[in-house]
Protein backbone atom coordinates (compact mmCIF):
# COMPACT_ATOMS: atom_id res chain seq x y z
CA UNK A 1 0.00 0.00 0.00
CA UNK A 2 2.87 2.38 0.86
CA UNK A 3 4.49 1.55 -2.47
CA UNK A 4 1.27 2.41 -4.32
CA UNK A 5 0.98 5.72 -2.48
CA UNK A 6 4.62 6.52 -3.26
CA UNK A 7 4.04 5.72 -6.93
CA UNK A 8 0.98 7.95 -7.02
CA UNK A 9 2.87 10.87 -5.44
CA UNK A 10 5.81 10.38 -7.78
CA UNK A 11 3.61 10.39 -10.87
CA UNK A 12 1.60 13.33 -9.58
CA UNK A 13 4.57 15.65 -9.01
CA UNK A 14 7.05 14.52 -11.64
CA UNK A 15 7.42 17.15 -14.40
CA UNK A 16 7.61 14.41 -17.02
CA UNK A 17 4.49 12.53 -15.85
CA UNK A 18 2.56 13.39 -19.05
CA UNK A 19 4.98 11.32 -21.11
CA UNK A 20 3.64 8.20 -19.38
CA UNK A 21 -0.05 8.92 -19.95
CA UNK A 22 -1.78 5.91 -21.51
CA UNK A 23 -1.75 6.11 -25.31
CA UNK A 24 -5.32 6.54 -26.52
CA UNK A 25 -5.66 6.56 -30.33
CA UNK A 26 -9.41 7.26 -30.01
CA UNK A 27 -10.20 9.79 -27.29
CA UNK A 28 -13.50 9.29 -25.47
CA UNK A 29 -14.25 6.33 -27.73
CA UNK A 30 -17.87 5.33 -28.15
CA UNK A 31 -19.81 3.84 -31.08
CA UNK A 32 -21.93 6.97 -31.53
CA UNK A 33 -18.94 9.31 -31.38
CA UNK A 34 -17.16 7.31 -34.09
CA UNK A 35 -20.28 7.08 -36.25
CA UNK A 36 -20.95 10.80 -35.90
CA UNK A 37 -17.38 11.52 -36.95
CA UNK A 38 -17.71 9.25 -39.98
CA UNK A 39 -21.12 10.66 -40.96
CA UNK A 40 -19.91 14.26 -40.61
CA UNK A 41 -16.89 13.62 -42.83
CA UNK A 42 -18.88 11.55 -45.33
CA UNK A 43 -21.49 14.28 -45.84
CA UNK A 44 -19.17 17.22 -45.26
CA UNK A 45 -16.73 16.32 -48.03
CA UNK A 46 -19.21 16.71 -50.93
CA UNK A 47 -20.91 19.66 -49.22
CA UNK A 48 -17.72 21.69 -48.90
CA UNK A 49 -16.62 20.52 -52.34
CA UNK A 50 -19.73 22.23 -53.71
CA UNK A 51 -19.23 25.34 -51.55
CA UNK A 52 -15.61 25.85 -52.64
CA UNK A 53 -16.33 25.12 -56.33
CA UNK A 54 -19.74 26.77 -56.93
CA UNK A 55 -20.47 29.31 -54.20
CA UNK A 56 -17.27 30.59 -52.57
CA UNK A 57 -15.00 29.58 -55.42
CA UNK A 58 -11.43 28.61 -54.55
CA UNK A 59 -8.50 28.21 -56.98
CA UNK A 60 -8.49 24.41 -56.76
CA UNK A 61 -11.15 21.78 -56.14
CA UNK A 62 -11.24 18.10 -57.08
CA UNK A 63 -14.59 16.23 -56.93
CA UNK A 64 -12.88 12.85 -57.42
CA UNK A 65 -10.61 13.42 -54.45
CA UNK A 66 -13.60 14.59 -52.41
CA UNK A 67 -15.50 11.44 -53.35
CA UNK A 68 -12.56 9.26 -52.31
CA UNK A 69 -12.35 11.01 -48.94
CA UNK A 70 -16.11 10.60 -48.48
CA UNK A 71 -15.88 6.85 -49.15
CA UNK A 72 -12.94 6.56 -46.76
CA UNK A 73 -14.96 8.29 -44.03
CA UNK A 74 -17.71 5.74 -44.62
CA UNK A 75 -15.43 3.08 -43.12
CA UNK A 76 -16.05 4.63 -39.72
CA UNK A 77 -19.74 3.79 -40.04
CA UNK A 78 -19.12 0.06 -40.37
CA UNK A 79 -20.33 -1.93 -37.31
CA UNK A 80 -17.02 -3.78 -37.13
CA UNK A 81 -15.21 -0.48 -36.50
CA UNK A 82 -17.17 0.36 -33.36
CA UNK A 83 -17.58 -3.18 -32.01
CA UNK A 84 -14.29 -3.41 -30.09
CA UNK A 85 -12.19 -0.30 -29.45
CA UNK A 86 -9.60 -2.36 -27.57
CA UNK A 87 -8.81 -4.32 -30.75
CA UNK A 88 -5.37 -3.18 -32.03
CA UNK A 89 -6.51 -3.54 -35.66
CA UNK A 90 -9.50 -1.28 -35.07
CA UNK A 91 -7.36 1.33 -33.34
CA UNK A 92 -4.80 1.26 -36.15
CA UNK A 93 -7.41 1.49 -38.91
CA UNK A 94 -9.25 4.40 -37.25
CA UNK A 95 -5.92 6.16 -36.73
CA UNK A 96 -5.00 5.76 -40.42
CA UNK A 97 -8.43 6.93 -41.62
CA UNK A 98 -8.25 10.04 -39.43
CA UNK A 99 -4.67 10.71 -40.57
CA UNK A 100 -5.63 10.63 -44.24
CA UNK A 101 -8.92 12.49 -43.75
CA UNK A 102 -7.57 15.30 -41.59
CA UNK A 103 -3.87 16.31 -41.68
CA UNK A 104 -2.89 14.83 -45.05
CA UNK A 105 -5.97 15.87 -47.06
CA UNK A 106 -6.13 19.38 -45.56
CA UNK A 107 -2.39 19.96 -46.06
CA UNK A 108 -2.69 18.87 -49.69
CA UNK A 109 -5.67 21.14 -50.35
CA UNK A 110 -3.92 24.08 -48.67
CA UNK A 111 -0.91 23.69 -50.97
CA UNK A 112 -3.08 23.23 -54.07
CA UNK A 113 -5.01 26.42 -53.23
CA UNK A 114 -1.76 28.39 -52.73
CA UNK A 115 -2.64 29.14 -49.14
CA UNK A 116 -5.90 31.01 -49.72
CA UNK A 117 -7.47 32.71 -46.70
CA UNK A 118 -10.24 30.10 -46.55
CA UNK A 119 -7.79 27.20 -46.54
CA UNK A 120 -5.43 28.89 -44.08
CA UNK A 121 -8.33 29.16 -41.60
CA UNK A 122 -9.41 25.59 -42.39
CA UNK A 123 -5.93 24.20 -41.72
CA UNK A 124 -5.76 26.02 -38.36
CA UNK A 125 -9.16 24.59 -37.39
CA UNK A 126 -8.06 21.15 -38.61
CA UNK A 127 -5.06 21.15 -36.27
CA UNK A 128 -7.19 21.91 -33.22
CA UNK A 129 -9.80 19.33 -34.28
CA UNK A 130 -7.17 16.62 -34.80
CA UNK A 131 -5.74 17.10 -31.31
CA UNK A 132 -9.28 16.84 -29.94
CA UNK A 133 -9.88 13.47 -31.61
CA UNK A 134 -6.67 11.58 -30.83
CA UNK A 135 -3.76 11.44 -28.40
CA UNK A 136 -1.44 14.44 -28.59
CA UNK A 137 1.54 12.21 -29.45
CA UNK A 138 -0.30 10.62 -32.36
CA UNK A 139 -1.60 14.04 -33.47
CA UNK A 140 1.89 15.58 -33.39
CA UNK A 141 3.48 12.74 -35.33
CA UNK A 142 0.49 12.67 -37.72
CA UNK A 143 0.62 16.37 -38.55
CA UNK A 144 4.36 16.44 -39.20
CA UNK A 145 4.33 13.26 -41.30
CA UNK A 146 1.24 14.40 -43.27
CA UNK A 147 2.68 17.85 -43.99
CA UNK A 148 5.98 16.36 -45.14
CA UNK A 149 4.27 13.79 -47.38
CA UNK A 150 1.88 16.35 -48.87
CA UNK A 151 4.78 18.72 -49.49
CA UNK A 152 6.87 15.98 -51.14
CA UNK A 153 3.98 14.95 -53.42
CA UNK A 154 3.31 18.56 -54.35
CA UNK A 155 6.97 19.18 -55.20
CA UNK A 156 6.96 16.03 -57.33
CA UNK A 157 3.67 16.62 -59.17
CA UNK A 158 3.48 20.42 -59.35
CA UNK A 159 6.91 21.92 -58.66
CA UNK A 160 6.14 25.12 -60.60
CA UNK A 161 3.18 25.92 -58.29
CA UNK A 162 5.00 25.50 -54.99
CA UNK A 163 3.71 27.99 -52.43
CA UNK A 164 5.40 29.45 -49.37
CA UNK A 165 4.35 32.35 -47.15
CA UNK A 166 6.14 33.22 -43.91
CA UNK A 167 3.03 34.89 -42.42
CA UNK A 168 0.93 31.78 -43.07
CA UNK A 169 3.66 29.64 -41.53
CA UNK A 170 3.63 31.70 -38.33
CA UNK A 171 -0.18 31.56 -38.11
CA UNK A 172 -0.15 27.78 -38.56
CA UNK A 173 2.70 27.42 -36.06
CA UNK A 174 0.75 29.46 -33.51
CA UNK A 175 -2.35 27.31 -34.08
CA UNK A 176 -0.31 24.13 -33.69
CA UNK A 177 1.37 25.29 -30.46
CA UNK A 178 -2.02 26.16 -28.94
CA UNK A 179 -3.45 22.78 -29.98
CA UNK A 180 -0.38 21.02 -28.53
CA UNK A 181 -0.77 22.79 -25.18
CA UNK A 182 -4.46 21.87 -25.06
CA UNK A 183 -3.58 18.26 -25.93
CA UNK A 184 -1.00 18.11 -23.13
CA UNK A 185 -3.52 19.59 -20.72
CA UNK A 186 -6.14 17.00 -21.70
CA UNK A 187 -3.60 14.18 -21.29
CA UNK A 188 -2.68 15.47 -17.84
CA UNK A 189 -6.34 15.57 -16.81
CA UNK A 190 -6.83 11.95 -17.89
CA UNK A 191 -3.62 11.02 -16.12
CA UNK A 192 -4.65 12.79 -12.92
CA UNK A 193 -7.96 10.93 -12.88
CA UNK A 194 -6.08 7.62 -12.83
CA UNK A 195 -3.63 8.87 -10.20
CA UNK A 196 -6.48 10.03 -7.95
CA UNK A 197 -8.19 6.66 -8.40
CA UNK A 198 -4.96 4.96 -7.38
CA UNK A 199 -4.65 7.14 -4.27
CA UNK A 200 -8.30 6.52 -3.39
CA UNK A 201 -7.78 2.76 -3.59
CA UNK A 202 -4.82 3.06 -1.20
CA UNK A 203 -6.88 5.06 1.30
CA UNK A 204 -9.76 2.58 1.05
CA UNK A 205 -7.36 -0.31 1.64
CA UNK A 206 -5.98 1.36 4.74
CA UNK A 207 -9.42 2.14 6.16
CA UNK A 208 -10.75 -1.36 5.48
CA UNK A 209 -7.73 -3.23 6.78
CA UNK A 210 -7.91 -1.55 10.19
CA UNK A 211 -11.23 -3.21 11.20
CA UNK A 212 -10.13 -6.41 9.46
CA UNK A 213 -7.02 -6.54 11.64
CA UNK A 214 -9.24 -6.11 14.70
CA UNK A 215 -11.46 -8.97 13.49
CA UNK A 216 -8.39 -11.16 13.00
CA UNK A 217 -7.25 -10.40 16.57
CA UNK A 218 -10.69 -11.36 17.88
CA UNK A 219 -10.43 -14.65 15.98
CA UNK A 220 -6.99 -15.26 17.53
CA UNK A 221 -8.38 -14.52 21.00
CA UNK A 222 -11.25 -16.98 20.49
CA UNK A 223 -8.82 -19.68 19.31
CA UNK A 224 -6.58 -19.10 22.35
CA UNK A 225 -9.63 -19.42 24.61
CA UNK A 226 -10.56 -22.70 22.90
CA UNK A 227 -7.01 -24.02 23.42
CA UNK A 228 -7.15 -22.97 27.09
CA UNK A 229 -10.51 -24.71 27.70
CA UNK A 230 -10.70 -27.56 25.17
CA UNK A 231 -13.25 -29.47 27.25
CA UNK A 232 -15.78 -26.65 27.25
CA UNK A 233 -19.08 -27.77 25.64
CA UNK A 234 -18.96 -24.83 23.18
CA UNK A 235 -15.27 -25.18 22.33
CA UNK A 236 -15.91 -26.88 18.97
CA UNK A 237 -18.48 -24.27 17.96
CA UNK A 238 -16.19 -21.40 18.96
CA UNK A 239 -13.30 -22.95 17.04
CA UNK A 240 -15.51 -23.23 13.94
CA UNK A 241 -16.57 -19.58 14.26
CA UNK A 242 -12.93 -18.52 14.66
CA UNK A 243 -11.92 -20.36 11.50
CA UNK A 244 -14.80 -18.78 9.56
CA UNK A 245 -13.78 -15.35 10.82
CA UNK A 246 -10.18 -15.88 9.68
CA UNK A 247 -11.42 -17.12 6.30
CA UNK A 248 -13.56 -13.99 5.96
CA UNK A 249 -10.57 -11.76 6.80
CA UNK A 250 -8.41 -13.56 4.21
CA UNK A 251 -11.13 -13.18 1.58
CA UNK A 252 -11.57 -9.46 2.26
CA UNK A 253 -7.80 -8.87 2.17
CA UNK A 254 -7.64 -10.74 -1.13
CA UNK A 255 -10.42 -8.54 -2.55
CA UNK A 256 -8.61 -5.39 -1.39
CA UNK A 257 -5.34 -6.54 -2.99
CA UNK A 258 -7.20 -7.35 -6.20
CA UNK A 259 -8.89 -3.96 -6.42
CA UNK A 260 -5.60 -2.15 -5.73
CA UNK A 261 -4.01 -4.18 -8.51
CA UNK A 262 -6.94 -3.27 -10.77
CA UNK A 263 -6.19 0.41 -10.16
CA UNK A 264 -2.56 0.06 -11.22
CA UNK A 265 -3.16 0.65 -14.91
CA UNK A 266 -0.87 3.62 -15.29
CA UNK A 267 2.46 2.11 -16.34
CA UNK A 268 3.21 -1.56 -15.76
CA UNK A 269 6.94 -2.32 -16.00
CA UNK A 270 8.27 -5.29 -17.90
CA UNK A 271 9.77 -8.09 -15.81
CA UNK A 272 12.46 -10.65 -16.56
CA UNK A 273 11.27 -13.30 -14.12
CA UNK A 274 10.91 -16.82 -15.48
CA UNK A 275 7.43 -18.17 -14.71
CA UNK A 276 6.25 -21.75 -15.21
CA UNK A 277 2.58 -21.85 -16.10
CA UNK A 278 1.72 -25.09 -14.27
CA UNK A 279 3.38 -23.92 -11.04
CA UNK A 280 1.63 -20.56 -11.28
CA UNK A 281 -1.80 -22.16 -11.76
CA UNK A 282 -1.33 -24.65 -8.92
CA UNK A 283 -0.10 -21.95 -6.52
CA UNK A 284 -3.01 -19.62 -7.30
CA UNK A 285 -5.73 -22.27 -7.14
CA UNK A 286 -4.40 -23.74 -3.87
CA UNK A 287 -4.10 -20.35 -2.11
CA UNK A 288 -7.27 -18.73 -3.44
CA UNK A 289 -9.69 -17.80 -0.59
CA UNK A 290 -12.71 -19.86 -1.65
CA UNK A 291 -15.97 -19.05 0.10
CA UNK A 292 -16.69 -22.75 0.68
CA UNK A 293 -15.31 -26.25 0.17
CA UNK A 294 -17.83 -26.74 -2.66
CA UNK A 295 -16.33 -23.80 -4.54
CA UNK A 296 -12.84 -25.24 -4.22
CA UNK A 297 -13.99 -28.67 -5.39
CA UNK A 298 -15.55 -27.24 -8.56
CA UNK A 299 -12.13 -26.05 -9.82
CA UNK A 300 -10.46 -28.46 -12.21
CA UNK A 301 -6.85 -27.96 -13.34
CA UNK A 302 -5.62 -29.78 -16.45
CA UNK A 303 -1.98 -29.53 -17.55
CA UNK A 304 -1.69 -30.72 -21.15
CA UNK A 305 1.80 -29.31 -21.63
CA UNK A 306 3.70 -27.06 -19.25
CA UNK A 307 5.59 -24.00 -20.53
CA UNK A 308 7.63 -21.11 -19.18
CA UNK A 309 7.40 -17.43 -20.05
CA UNK A 310 8.95 -14.12 -19.01
CA UNK A 311 6.74 -12.00 -16.76
CA UNK A 312 5.93 -11.11 -13.16
CA UNK A 313 4.62 -14.06 -11.16
CA UNK A 314 2.91 -11.77 -8.63
CA UNK A 315 1.10 -9.82 -11.36
CA UNK A 316 0.03 -12.99 -13.15
CA UNK A 317 -1.18 -14.40 -9.83
CA UNK A 318 -3.47 -11.35 -9.64
CA UNK A 319 -4.60 -11.99 -13.22
CA UNK A 320 -5.57 -15.60 -12.50
CA UNK A 321 -7.16 -14.54 -9.21
CA UNK A 322 -9.30 -12.02 -11.09
CA UNK A 323 -10.40 -14.61 -13.64
CA UNK A 324 -11.19 -17.20 -10.95
CA UNK A 325 -13.17 -14.63 -8.96
CA UNK A 326 -15.19 -13.63 -12.02
CA UNK A 327 -15.87 -17.26 -12.92
CA UNK A 328 -17.05 -18.11 -9.39
CA UNK A 329 -19.34 -15.06 -9.35
CA UNK A 330 -20.72 -16.12 -12.72
CA UNK A 331 -21.44 -19.61 -11.44
CA UNK A 332 -23.17 -18.17 -8.37
CA UNK A 333 -25.25 -15.74 -10.47
CA UNK A 334 -26.37 -18.57 -12.74
CA UNK A 335 -27.27 -20.84 -9.79
CA UNK A 336 -25.04 -23.44 -11.39
CA UNK A 337 -24.13 -26.47 -9.26
CA UNK A 338 -20.47 -26.42 -8.28
CA UNK A 339 -19.69 -29.84 -9.69
CA UNK A 340 -16.07 -30.76 -10.44
CA UNK A 341 -15.07 -29.09 -13.70
CA UNK A 342 -17.62 -26.27 -13.53
CA UNK A 343 -14.56 -24.01 -13.48
CA UNK A 344 -11.70 -25.31 -15.64
CA UNK A 345 -8.13 -24.06 -15.94
CA UNK A 346 -6.09 -25.61 -18.76
CA UNK A 347 -2.41 -25.15 -19.58
CA UNK A 348 -1.17 -26.07 -23.04
CA UNK A 349 1.22 -25.18 -25.87
CA UNK A 350 -0.08 -24.64 -29.40
CA UNK A 351 2.24 -23.74 -32.29
CA UNK A 352 5.08 -22.61 -30.01
CA UNK A 353 2.75 -20.36 -28.02
CA UNK A 354 1.70 -21.02 -24.44
CA UNK A 355 -1.98 -20.95 -23.50
CA UNK A 356 -3.78 -20.64 -20.18
CA UNK A 357 -7.54 -21.03 -20.53
CA UNK A 358 -9.97 -20.22 -17.70
CA UNK A 359 -13.51 -21.33 -18.56
CA UNK A 360 -16.71 -21.79 -16.59
CA UNK A 361 -20.30 -23.04 -16.98
CA UNK A 362 -21.78 -19.93 -15.44
CA UNK A 363 -24.00 -17.11 -16.61
CA UNK A 364 -21.73 -15.99 -19.42
CA UNK A 365 -21.41 -12.48 -20.83
CA UNK A 366 -24.09 -10.71 -22.84
CA UNK A 367 -22.94 -10.02 -26.45
CA UNK A 368 -23.59 -6.29 -26.01
CA UNK A 369 -21.08 -6.18 -23.13
CA UNK A 370 -18.23 -8.07 -24.81
CA UNK A 371 -16.70 -4.98 -26.53
CA UNK A 372 -16.39 -3.18 -23.19
CA UNK A 373 -15.24 -5.74 -20.62
CA UNK A 374 -11.56 -4.80 -21.00
CA UNK A 375 -12.20 -1.10 -20.46
CA UNK A 376 -10.67 0.23 -17.20
CA UNK A 377 -13.05 -0.23 -14.26
CA UNK A 378 -15.96 -1.26 -16.48
CA UNK A 379 -18.65 -3.19 -14.62
CA UNK A 380 -21.83 -4.72 -15.95
CA UNK A 381 -23.57 -3.97 -12.63
CA UNK A 382 -25.33 -7.29 -12.83
CA UNK A 383 -23.58 -8.98 -9.94
CA UNK A 384 -21.76 -11.46 -12.17
CA UNK A 385 -18.34 -10.07 -11.45
CA UNK A 386 -17.38 -10.13 -15.13
CA UNK A 387 -15.39 -7.09 -16.25
CA UNK A 388 -14.02 -6.19 -12.81
CA UNK A 389 -10.25 -6.07 -13.10
CA UNK A 390 -10.11 -7.29 -16.70
CA UNK A 391 -8.43 -4.07 -17.84
CA UNK A 392 -5.62 -4.85 -15.39
CA UNK A 393 -5.46 -8.42 -16.70
CA UNK A 394 -5.09 -7.15 -20.26
CA UNK A 395 -2.32 -4.74 -19.27
CA UNK A 396 -0.35 -7.44 -17.46
CA UNK A 397 -0.67 -9.92 -20.32
CA UNK A 398 0.36 -7.29 -22.87
CA UNK A 399 3.38 -6.32 -20.75
CA UNK A 400 4.50 -9.97 -21.09
CA UNK A 401 4.12 -9.80 -24.90
CA UNK A 402 0.88 -11.82 -24.93
CA UNK A 403 -2.80 -11.32 -25.63
CA UNK A 404 -6.00 -12.19 -23.76
CA UNK A 405 -9.23 -13.11 -25.54
CA UNK A 406 -12.72 -14.04 -24.44
CA UNK A 407 -15.43 -16.18 -25.99
CA UNK A 408 -18.86 -16.40 -24.43
CA UNK A 409 -22.50 -17.17 -25.06
CA UNK A 410 -24.93 -15.58 -22.66
CA UNK A 411 -26.23 -18.29 -20.36
CA UNK A 412 -23.60 -20.82 -21.46
CA UNK A 413 -20.45 -19.71 -19.64
CA UNK A 414 -17.32 -17.90 -20.75
CA UNK A 415 -13.73 -18.81 -21.62
CA UNK A 416 -10.77 -16.45 -21.20
CA UNK A 417 -7.68 -17.47 -23.14
CA UNK A 418 -4.23 -16.05 -22.37
CA UNK A 419 -1.70 -16.59 -25.17
CA UNK A 420 1.95 -15.99 -24.29
CA UNK A 421 5.35 -16.26 -25.97
CA UNK A 422 7.23 -19.33 -24.74
CA UNK A 423 10.84 -19.35 -23.64
CA UNK A 424 13.28 -18.39 -20.90
CA UNK A 425 14.12 -14.78 -20.10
Amino acid sequence: MLKIRHTARLLQHAPWRWTFAPLEPILHASPWRLRLLGLTAMLGQPLFGWIWSSWLVQPYENPWLRGLMSLLAGLLLLPAMSRDFSNPKTRLLVTLVMWVEIPFFFSWMYLCNSGSAAWLATVCAMIAFYYHLTDWRIATAGIFSAVLLAWALFVWLMPDQLYWNAVDAMVILFSWSCALLLGLSSANLRRDQLVHTLATMGIMAHELRTPLSTAALIGDAVQMEVQRLPAHPRAAKLDQLSQRLHALVRTMNHQIDTQIANARLLQLPRYTEEVWAATLVHDVTSSYPYASIRQKECVSVVIHENFNFCASSSQFSQVLGNLIKNALHSLTAADSPCHPGALRIEVDCVQARGRIVVSDDGLGIAPALLPYIFKPFFSSNRSTGHGLGLAFCQQVVRSAGGIIKVTSNHGAGAAFTIILPVGPC
